[in-house]
């Protein structure tokens, strides 16, 4: 048997991010990267030639690669394209072997994964076409009170009194953020009002499927600790967190690619 490693790489095509994972042996993760450019932009490109590079890679050196996400319809290249609901699952079992229900917040959708004890998707359940409940509802709420989105998250931290916010359709939810601004609320409630108002729905899709600990999140949303923290007290569970989390579909992506390499590879010298 070769000694030569076997490097996978992994694609995720995401509405706002491109994330790539390049795995060692399907077991190491050997580089990553990550491009604020998603579908419909030349961010998927970019974000392979970062990896490659800090991995020390030539495009030639991979053995398999696969495309998962949003935009995995759109790419031009010759990767095998795979189910992001699959390669979530796939990447989230990979960093928490115990975890049993996945809730994965994007830009443009939501959905919860439950998984078996083996790491295989048994049910899911995905939110509608509406933005709220997604990352897409809080880039416009950050938009509206003048912050960066990563700000949310400590604004969250220090309310004192959150605000509720009830309409369900995001136009709505900004005029309910204007009118509570000029009513006078703090911005730090109206923050935690706002990652209420995501776990809220989120929460609702999970009671959907059922809940069964471990859960963990994945997705850019799950970087927010506001909104963790307000699916955890709504769920009455903890939230399995790995900074990693954004990672975890490119993750599985290259997982597929590895084992579909090895099975191949496999067959052809049997």
């Amino acid at each position: 048997m070769s000694d030569t490693p076997i490097y996978t790489l992994g694609i995720d095509i995401g509405s706002t991010t491109s994330k790539c994972v390049i795995l060692k042996d399907g077991a190491e993760i050997a580089a990553q990267a990550l491009e604020v450019a998603g579908i419909g932009t030349s961010g998927a490109q970019e974000t392979i030639g970062k990896v490659l590079t800090a991995a020390g890679l030539s495009q030639e050196q991979i053995s398999a690669s696969v495309v998962t996400g949003y935009g995995r319809k759109n790419f031009g290249g010759d990767a095998v394209s795979v189910s992001e609901l699959s390669c979530h699952a796939m990447g989230a079992h990979w960093v928490f072997p115990e975890v049993r229900t996945i809730i994965d917040i994007g830009g443009q959708d939501a959905k919860v994964i439950s998984l078996n004890e083996s790491g295989m998707m048994e049910s899911f359940v995905m939110n509608d076409k509406c933005a709220a409940g997604t990352g897409r509802f809080l880039d416009v709420m950050a938009n509206i009170l003048k912050l960066d989105i990563s700000e949310l998250e400590v604004k969250a931290a220090a309310a004192q009194s959150p605000v509720s916010i009830s309409s369900t359709c995001t136009v709505f939810a900004e005029s309910e953020v204007i009118s509570q601004l000029s009513g006078g609320a703090a911005i730090p409630d109206v923050v935690a009002g706002i990652c209420n108002s995501v776990a809220s729905r989120v929460c609702g899709l999970a009671r959907r499927v059922g809940i069964r600990e471990q859960v963990c999140m994945s997705g850019g949303v799950a970087l927010n600790n506001g909104v963790r923290g307000a699916i955890a007290r709504d769920l009455g569970v903890e939230i399995r967190y790995d900074p990693r989390a954004q990672l975890f579909g490119a993750i599985g992506a290259a997982l597929h690619a590895y084992k579909r390499y090895t099975k191949n590879n496999t067959a052809n010298h049997e």
